[in-house]
């Protein structure tokens, strides 16, 4: 235990950061291992691999993550924009790169191949994304001369231009919404609400229009008809569950469920343990967020208040798009759970950006004006 005297940088990080989102990111790692291990042997085993691929994997992604989520939050607002301004910056260098020289998947080129490892940059543009908006965001209020909501547009038309071509519109619908909550926020008038909402709905027909695959998900939901293997699947184990679940190792949807350990990793936990884990899982995000929404009201710095609205409403949009897929609430898309979905660049990803929030929300001193007595005087003196 870190004691209270302990002025040192581990005991004053002890003291100071807040220890409820701690605990809450903490279980939702320790769920996504116990997670793997019941969603991915199954997977393994179906393309032939070792049963424990998946789960080695994810515990050895896990140890870096960790590492990163407490390094970043050892940092200060300035050295957080820093690492934000770098990290966006290479992001969007990779994803260029991805788009000429990336691993094709399923007709998307999102990934690149570095050292046998394969790498998400869209995932690590993200967190960095929301600082830098922030930040621009957060100018902008200070200095009414710097055309901060300008060059934030700019960044959300060159990141969506990104995403866009890859193609990833689920991550762009993420971007946008977590973009337009962090707008909101920064006092933008009902022209710009009016303005923004009509580019949505024009983007979204747009894609309907112009990528095959979303018109054919989209009517899929709409419809029921077509291949809905993958969501039908999903809902069919979420109701084998019942409450209490079949019991750990003995759910059988994840035999044939194609992306059991990624994309539908909620709905195993739902066949093998039940909807009581889903509902901690769902408390789990929900806290989060609100206790986010919650600081961010709170702060009186403009650049922290934005930028932990943003994360937090990065990671619990991710996070509905995720089960409201698994439950059929939402057309199929490819997006994982955070912190409980297999993926090494979702998770290391997600971990930095939740070191943000902790590094933004750590109990600074109050800023007081101390007052000096002095006994030759009548009265108190102001300090120096």
């Amino acid at each position: 235990m870190v004691s209270r005297l302990d002025r040192g940088p581990v005991g004053n990080w002890w003291w100071t950061i807040d220890r409820w989102y701690l605990a809450a990111f903490l279980s939702l790692m320790l769920l996504g291992i116990v997670l793997s291990f019941a969603a991915s042997p199954a997977v393994a085993m179906r393309i032939g691999l070792d049963p424990y691929h998946f789960v080695i994997r994810q515990i050895v992604f896990m140890a870096p993550a960790l590492v990163a989520m407490i390094g970043v939050s050892f940092l200060d607002e300035r050295q957080i924009r820093r690492l934000a301004i770098v990290t966006l910056a290479v992001s969007l260098v990779l994803m260029i790169v991805a788009l000429y020289f990336g691993v094709e998947v399923k007709g998307a080129r999102r990934w690149i191949d570095l050292a046998g490892i394969s790498i998400q940059p869209s995932e690590f543009m993200k967190p960095a994304f929301v600082i830098v908006c922030a930040w621009l965001f957060a100018e902008r209020a200070r200095q009414p001369d710097i055309p901060g909501n300008f060059l934030a547009m700019l960044l959300l038309g060159l990141t969506v231009a990104l995403l866009v071509a890859q193609p990833d519109l689920g991550q762009t619908m993420l971007l946008v919404g977590t973009w337009g909550v962090m707008f909101f926020m920064a006092g933008l008038s009902w022209v710009w609400i009016v303005a923004l909402g009509a580019s949505a709905i024009g983007g979204l027909g747009a894609a309907y229009e112009v990528f095959p695959h979303v018109a054919k998900r989209i009517d899929k939901f709409m419809t029921g008809e077509g291949d809905t293997f993958q969501v039908d699947t999903a809902r069919e184990a979420l109701m084998r569950g019942g409450w209490f679940g079949q019991g750990p190792g003995e759910g059988v949807i994840k035999r044939i469920l194609p992306d059991s350990h990624t994309d539908f990793v909620f709905a195993v936990a739902g066949e093998e343990f039940g909807l009581i884990l889903c509902f901690i899982i769902l408390l789990l995000f929900a806290f989060v967020v609100l206790r986010g929404l919650r600081d961010s009201l709170n702060e009186q710095d403009n650049f922290n208040r934005y930028a932990i609205a943003g994360l937090v409403t990065q990671f619990g949009l991710q996070s509905i798009i995720n089960m409201g897929v698994n439950l059929q609430l939402l057309p199929a898309k490819g997006m994982t759970l955070p912190f409980i979905s297999y993926g090494g660049s979702s998770l290391i990803a997600m971990a930095v950006a939740m070191g943000m929030v902790l590094a933004l929300t750590r109990r600074r001193p109050a800023k007081r004006s101390h007052i000096i007595f002095s006994p030759r005087a009548a009265g108190p003196l102001p300090a120096e």
